[in-house]
């Protein structure tokens, strides 16, 4: 079997109406990003930063996957696939996806302040005074402009091995998610899956850009790869 792997980003879950975090001025909810995204501000106010990630979460658990998710499903019974979604959202999970890599972390999870380790799943409200076993305050399980990114050497890994490359709704203007690109083998098909193209077609080898939302571009992508 061949291995597709696909790099999702905000695009393919606004369509099932989860807001983006970034506005187009740069704030997110209307929040500067440092205030709400980083280390610095959750040291500085981490009531706002623990409201902020609340109420993102109560609005994932109002949402459902959408076709483009469904549609990559399809492809799991002729190719090997591996997601690496820069979103921090359970929406391929909940459409079935089976390997997904999360770049940035997970909404749906919390983990301890001492330790990066101690991870849990997470559904509700976190609030201040909600510590792990070892008595330290419980945070997102988000990485935050400023951290490292855990799991980058592993998407680098999946990605080195991929005989398709596909790209969904992201700008790819975030790094280092954008950097995977530069990972592929020279003959690695790359398909670009969004209604306004950052990249142009003759900006990478093997690049084929369908200028479609990912609702509409993703299934009929899929069906060409399956032969349907």
């Amino acid at each position: 079997m061949k291995n597709i792997v696909v790099l999702t980003g905000a695009g393919i879950s606004a369509e099932s109406g989860l807001k983006t975090f970034r506005d187009a001025n740069g704030l997110w909810e209307g929040h500067d990003v440092m205030e709400v995204a980083s280390p610095e501000g959750f040291r500085k106010n981490p009531e706002l930063v623990l409201d902020f990630y609340n109420q993102r979460r109560r609005q994932l658990l109002s949402v459902k996957p959408n076709k483009a998710h469904h549609a990559l499903v399809d492809l799991e019974p002729y190719f090997n696939v591996h997601i690496i979604t820069q979103n921090v959202d359970d929406l391929h999970e909940r459409a079935g996806s089976s390997n997904i890599l999360h770049l940035h972390g997970e909404l749906l999870k919390a983990r301890s302040t001492g330790s990066i380790d101690a991870i849990f799943e997470c559904r509700k409200d976190i609030r201040m005074g909600d510590i792990c076993k070892k008595g330290f305050q419980i945070r997102p399980h988000i990485v935050w402009f400023g951290e490292a990114v855990p799991l980058l050497e592993d998407a680098i890994s999946i990605t080195e091995k991929a005989d398709i490359l596909i790209i969904i709704g992201t700008s790819m203007q975030v790094y280092p998610a954008a950097s995977l690109i530069n990972f592929v083998k020279p003959s690695t098909e790359i398909y670009f899956i969004d209604p306004k193209p950052s990249i142009g077609q003759n900006s990478q080898k093997n690049l084929n850009i369908i200028a479609k939302t990912a609702a509409e571009g993703v299934p009929i992508l899929v069906a060409s790869l399956i032969g349907k």
